[in-house]
């Protein structure tokens, strides 16, 4: 019945999620909503149907099928309706991030073979990125919780990694700050010299140069050594192996352990 109005309960079950998915898909707009006079959600059944269609979340997406969905004109809310189906059928965040691991990797393969040209690279990114930013801008921030600095190496003009970070960053409860692609070192020292950040995050992909990386890295991390700052180095770059400060991540669960270690060491009054 069309006009039928179902509560978040019953869509829960139609869409095999939790109550909670529900409420946050209505909650950001993405899955259209009426309030009781109690202010009760309730959803029409046709407008429950068509979300249906819309998401694809039972089954996990290849990562050349992302990329055709990036391609797609459309609003950035439907690709965040993707992500938030993510969120779901696989329990959180940071397990989302990894997810799309192999998604960048296909983008920039489509574009090295020529399949992308390099306007539809830039759109399919940009179109992930605000899609990426609208969910980490949706997780609370725990009061009094680590500030981490998010930046690129010098030259890297890719970011969607740092995205993903930010992701399970935000979802930890960690305020982020956006230094962005392309960061020169020095004005990055500065803001760690000036006592803004807890921790920073640096990323860089198999394209920079690697001796310029272990100039940046050994230059960093002097000076959160020397700032007590805590220092996390990823992507597919070819950061030295030996770091005199700080930590090479590989993965988010080990980004999850490093955001734990740095808790800890803040506890115990150190970095």
């Amino acid at each position: 019945m069309p006009d039928a109005l179902l509560t978040s309960s019953e869509v829960a079950r139609l869409l095999g999620v939790t109550p909670g998915s529900v409420k946050r898909w209505a909650d950001a707009g993405l899955l259209h909503c009426l309030r009781t006079a109690g202010r009760h959600r309730r959803f029409r059944a046709d407008e429950v149907e068509r979300f249906r269609g819309a998401r694809s979340d039972r089954i996990a997406p290849s990562a050349a099928a992302w990329v055709a969905r990036l391609l797609e004109e459309g609003e950035v809310q439907a690709l965040q309706a993707q992500l938030l189906a993510e969120r779901a059928r696989l329990g959180s965040w940071w397990r989302v991030a990894e997810s799309l691991g192999p998604v960048l990797a296909e983008l920039g393969r489509c574009w090295e073979a020529g399949t992308l040209t390099v306007l539809e690279e830039h759109l399919a990114s940009e179109r992930l990125a605000r899609a990426l930013a609208r969910c980490a801008e949706s997780l609370p921030v725990r009061p009094g919780a680590p500030r981490l600095l998010l930046a690129t190496a010098e030259e890297e003009k890719h970011t969607l990694g740092l995205s993903l970070v930010e992701l399970a960053v935000r979802e930890w409860g960690w305020p982020t700050l956006w230094a962005g692609r392309d960061t020169p070192l020095p004005e990055v020292v500065a803001h760690v010299v000036g006592g803004g950040v807890e921790a920073v995050a640096v990323s860089a992909s198999a394209l920079c140069d690697p001796e310029r990386l272990r100039t940046q890295a050994e230059g960093l991390a002097a000076i959160c050594r020397a700032g007590e700052v805590a220092l996390a180095f990823g992507g597919s770059g070819a950061w030295p192996d030996e770091l005199p400060h700080g930590r090479r991540m590989t993965g988010f669960e080990e980004l999850r352990a490093w955001l734990a270690d740095v808790e800890r060491g803040l506890t115990k009054g150190g970095r």
